[in-house]
């Protein structure tokens, strides 16, 4: 009975860290410790990857540093250059996908107050990537070339296993595949060897709770939407 009791404890634990998560796109000024960066970083360390290979690599800049790469990547990303992913991003969606997509977007736009179909306004919302949302770190992740995209994948891991030790220890997180549009900046700016390929990065610091466009969430389909099960 008390194993029954821990366990229950345990994915309780798991559970209302995955239900409190969402894309912060509001940071506070205020800087987080060092010790609680590498507490996170510690704990994602833990992630799984084919062969234990673990791929990933981690850029996380702050202070002066971040601000000189916001400055580039936002001159860059408003002047309408970059788009040099290197994963070939999704080249469509359609059906339920795109259902989904347009849902998160219009609650986004929404709480925002922006008028349906105002471009420039979704335009001048999208840049806000490259501004970081205001937030006082970011974290570049990269992996090795030649583990193709498994090596990504093992990557897409670690990404979700950081954003929930951030969120278990109060800090606010968004994942960005917009900062991979960059690689090529990316990738000069840092001085990383051409064999490296930009995954995504994260912005993380404290949540702004008072800013509205924090206070919307998306949906989750349900277990008999995504799963099929075979027994016989």
């Amino acid at each position: 009975m008390d194993a029954q009791v821990n366990q229950a404890n345990r994915i309780g634990v798991l559970e209302e860290l995955l239900n409190e998560r969402y894309s912060v796109r509001a940071f506070l000024p205020k800087e987080v410790d060092r010790a609680s960066i590498e507490h996170v970083l510690t704990t994602a360390q833990r992630t799984a990857s084919w062969c234990n290979s673990q791929p990933w690599q981690v850029i996380i800049a702050s202070g002066e540093a971040k601000e000189r790469f916001r400055q580039l990547i936002y001159k860059e990303a408003s002047g309408g250059l970059g788009d040099d992913y290197d994963f070939t991003p999704p080249r469509e969606y359609v059906g339920v996908y795109l259902e989904r997509r347009r849902e998160s977007g219009f609650q986004l736009y929404n709480t925002l107050g922006i008028a349906r179909g105002d471009k420039a306004a979704y335009a001048k919302q999208a840049l806000e990537n490259y501004n970081f949302f205001g937030a006082p770190h970011v974290a570049i992740i990269h992996t090795h070339e030649p583990l193709g995209i498994y090596g990504a994948i093992d990557c897409g891991a670690y990404v979700s296993n950081f954003m929930l030790a951030a969120q278990a220890l109060g800090l606010g997180t968004i994942p960005q595949a917009a900062l991979a549009r960059h690689s090529g900046l990316i990738r000069r700016h840092f001085n990383l060897p051409d064999d490296r390929r930009v995954v995504c990065g994260i912005s993380f610091g404290y949540a702004d709770a008072a800013h509205k466009v924090n206070s919307y969430r998306t949906s989750r389909a349900s277990v008999a939407d995504t799963v099929t099960f075979v027994e016989k």
